[in-house]
Formats: C-alpha cells, structure tokens, sequence
C-alpha cells in the first residue's frame, strides 16, 4: 500500500519537466486518444506548444500519418498509457500491481505513477484529465467563459469527479500545488453548473455529430449521468473538425490540422481479469500477450491491447 505522507507531498513541477523535458518542448509529432479528452487536448498542445498532430489510437487501432511513421521513435502519446521503451507518453490511469512498475513506463509522465499509485489505492487516484495535468506542468491558466469552462471541465467528466469525490480532489489539488485550481472549479459543484452542461453543453456536443454515450457515474443535483465522446477517424472526420472548431471558438486556441492517414494498424483489445494477472506476475503478463497499452480501470479489471509483438507496431 502507497504510505500515508506520498498523498500528503506535493509534486514539483520543475522536477516533473526535469525528468520528462519533452512535455514542454515546442513542435512535437503526437497521437492521441481518439474521444473527446483526446480532441481537447490535442488543440490545446497545437495552441500552445505547436504539436504537430500524427494521429490516433483508440486502444484498438491505430491511425497514423506518414510524418508519423517518419519519426515513430520521437512520438508523443498523449491521454495513452503505451508499454514500448521508446514511446514517451503522458496519461492518467491506474498500471501497477503491487508497486510493480514495468520498465517501458519510465517514460510515461503519469501522476499515479510519480505518486506510486497502485490498484490497491484506486480510491486515491488521479481524478481529473489529461488536460487538466498539461496545465498545470505549463502553469497555463485558460480564459474562461462558461461554455469553455464546461468543455474544459468535459474532459474526462472532470467537473463531476470533482462533485462526487471532493476529498480526493482536494488531495490532488494539493499534490498539484502552485495552481489557480479555485478559479478553474468555482461554482462547479452547483445545481446551476450541473444543469448547463445538460441544457447548454451537451446539447452543443450533439450538434457534431458525435457518438455520445452515457457514463456510469450520476450527477449529484439532477442524477443525469455525463456523456462520453468517441470518435472513428475512419469516417468522422468531418465530426473531428467541428469539435476542433467548437473548442476552438470558444477558448480561443487554434486547432491542428487532422492528418492524412498513410497506416491504419489494427490491434485487438482484450479485458481480463487482475486477479488473474496478480497470480501470472504482471510483467510475466504483459510479456506472454506481447502487450502495447493497457490500463487497470478498476481495482478488479485491466484492459490491455496486443499488436503481436512487444514491440511498437508502428513501422515503415
């Protein structure tokens, strides 16, 4: 189990930056997730950084783009947890049994690992986005207006995490000091708040045309469950481009350009018990699958994905 006072330190951005100098480096290829915490981040590092987007994974498939493939080992995975030596990554979820950290995560920029999060301290772990991290290693402060303030929140249902876990919220808000986190979620846990992003946001997201799935956490005000956002960039282009644009707009950030796909790289995604796992020795697990990305969702499922080599799948 995690100690007591690694919950109660506070992480240093500049140490951070030290160890993973590429988070704050400028015209950088990436890939991101293909849904909707992908999408925002994927704006927001062009605006800021001018990250070049490469393509995306939807811990399935992968689409690339030739510049991509050109540069494969200087990619950036970003709101991806990726297991190949060679791939930097920044991303948010849960990968330990046991303190046990496989070494193809040195170069993954992930608070639950800084922190040494296991599945034992699911309760404990990062509760907010990928996007809401990138902030605060950048110390960038948004201007905020209410619809980019819900479709900032939006990202990884972050505004209603912060409703239904407080205590761990605050923790983090703590871990991750040095930041205007009170600006950022003033009025957020309000009937008021909750009922916008139903009646205003949501019904904005709609008008793209995206995939939109219910989540499985209720609202505290109105019990309406948030929406999840998925895209296919086989044949949502178009629906990619208006939330680009939609985002855009409202936070005035300047969106990439979506690439042309040279590859598309088909994996298969696999849900297994942890139990399972815990019994075979995780690294024993992941090398037996040949195992690309994989995330422990909750403290009694992993997720995993194989391309058929411990390698990246990701070649000329």
């Amino acid at each position: 189990m995690i100690k007591k006072q690694d919950l109660d330190s506070m992480l240093n951005r500049n140490d951070v930056i030290q160890n993973f100098p590429w988070i704050a480096e400028k015209e950088r290829l990436f890939i991101t997730s293909a849904d909707y915490d992908g999408l925002i981040c994927a704006v927001y590092l062009h605006h800021v950084l001018n990250w070049q987007l490469a393509g995306f994974y939807d811990l399935s498939t992968i689409w690339i783009s030739d510049a991509g493939i050109h540069d494969r080992k200087d990619l950036i995975w970003v709101d991806l947890n990726i297991l190949p030596k060679q791939g930097k990554a920044i991303g948010g979820h849960i990968i330990s049994i046991d303190g046990e950290h496989p070494s193809g995560f040195e170069t993954s920029c992930n608070p639950n690992i800084m922190l040494k999060l296991t599945s034992d301290n699911f309760q404990n772990k990062y509760p907010f986005s990928t996007l809401l991290f990138l902030f605060w290693l950048h110390g960038y402060s948004p201007k905020l207006n209410d619809l980019s303030k819900m479709l900032i929140l939006q990202s990884d249902a972050s505004w209603l995490k912060f409703q239904t876990y407080p205590e761990n919220s605050k923790k983090w808000m703590n871990i991750l000091s040095d930041y205007p986190w009170d600006q950022l979620f003033r009025q957020v846990n309000t009937k008021r708040f909750e009922g916008n992003v139903h009646n205003k946001l949501y019904p904005r997201l709609k008008e793209t045309g995206a995939m939109m799935n219910r989540g499985k956490i209720p609202g505290k005000f109105n019990n309406r469950s948030s929406y999840q956002i998925q895209v296919n960039p086989d044949w949502d282009t178009d629906v990619i481009y208006r939330l680009f644009t939609l985002i855009g707009n409202a936070t005035g950030w300047t969106p990439p350009k979506i690439p042309r796909f040279e590859k598309v790289i088909e994996g298969k995604r696999h849900k297994i018990a942890l139990a399972s796992v815990v019994r075979r020795g995780l690294n024993a697990f992941l090398k037996e699958n040949k195992v690309f990305s994989y995330a422990i969702t909750s403290p009694k499922i992993l997720n995993f994905t194989s391309f058929g080599s411990s390698k990246t799948p990701v070649t000329k």
